[in-house]
């Protein structure tokens, strides 16, 4: 099940930049097919302990029988309070491998993907009622505006607001390949994938909340992780990598070092080694994998 339902990237990277320690606890915030989740059991002793988190239910059908295994199906901004459940107040390290499971972009009816016609969906958690089909159809027009300037960063933002207000006046647009019709005045022939993609990821990351989810399992990472504990990152577009990257680099979102009365930086995690992408090999055998990049922090 697990292959088809999502080929993990840059494995033997997480393993290394994780440096685990056998009797150690981990989680793996983005549990998906569990492909990363079953090499890190593979490194752990009997006494270790992995938690995988995925908010959406299906990924209970890939869930490991391994009594060192937890899948805790749940949004991973809700990490501490959950390894509080489980006794837990610190590990060792923590993998977060965001964006969408191959699975997700795989299955018609969840609406992710610019290749197959299914209903404007896009949640991650299904049983929340905000979707693709409610953010194209009932936001108004500066809301949509903010939406494709800042999380699809594209330039014709107005425009494509303007033509998505045009048609729902006169209809809903109720499917992917709906919404795809009523860009095609907009859609550049030459760069029509990755146009669609950005407008694809804008109203995701509208529908998923993405980068406050993320800004929060950073945070709470600082504060769960023991000292020398590991944080591992991989995110797949510029948005998520910024967040990352400024949160290793200064301990907070923006460009910034925070420093206390004395002058002394405040942040918790330090930058080990440099950004990593996936080799040509991996990417011919995983295409999906391309605009991958992983970041490791330590804290201290």
């Amino acid at each position: 099940i697990m292959e088809a339902y999502h080929k993990s990237v840059l494995t033997e990277e997480v393993l290394k930049g994780l440096k685990i320690y056998p009797s150690g606890v981990y989680v793996d915030a983005t549990y998906g097919g569990g492909g990363h989740s079953r090499e890190i059991l593979k490194k752990l002793n009997k006494n270790g302990k992995l938690f995988g988190f995925d908010q959406d239910p299906d990924s209970a059908i890939n869930t490991i029988d391994d009594n060192r295994f937890e899948l805790i199906v749940a949004n991973f901004s809700f990490l501490t309070q959950y390894l509080k459940y489980y006794q837990i107040n610190s590990v060792d390290g923590i993998l977060a491998d965001l964006g969408v499971s191959s699975h997700q972009f795989d299955q018609q009816l969840r609406g992710f993907s610019i290749r197959k016609s299914g209903r404007l969906d896009m949640r991650m958690n299904k049983t929340q009622s905000l979707d693709a089909h409610k953010v194209i159809n009932s936001y108004d027009e500066k809301s949509l505006n903010q939406i494709f300037r800042r999380y699809g960063e594209l330039r014709s933002a107005k425009k494509i607001t303007q033509n998505i207000l045009d048609s729902r006046r006169k209809n809903d647009i109720c499917t992917t390949f709906d919404l795809i019709d009523v860009l095609k005045p907009l859609t550049p022939k030459r760069l029509k994938n990755k146009f669609l993609a950005q407008i694809f990821q804008a109203i995701r990351i509208e529908v998923n909340n993405e980068l406050e989810v993320l800004k929060s399992l950073l945070k709470q990472s600082s504060s769960l992780l023991k000292s020398g504990g590991r944080l591992v990152c991989i995110s797949y577009h510029s948005l998520e990598d910024r967040c990352v990257k400024h949160f290793f680099q200064n301990g907070n979102f923006d460009k910034r070092e925070d420093k206390d009365f004395f002058g002394n930086p405040l942040k918790v995690l330090n930058r080990v080694g440099r950004l990593i992408i996936p080799s040509s090999e991996e990417i011919k055998l995983n295409p999906r994998s391309r605009s991958a990049k992983l970041r490791i922090a330590q804290k201290k």
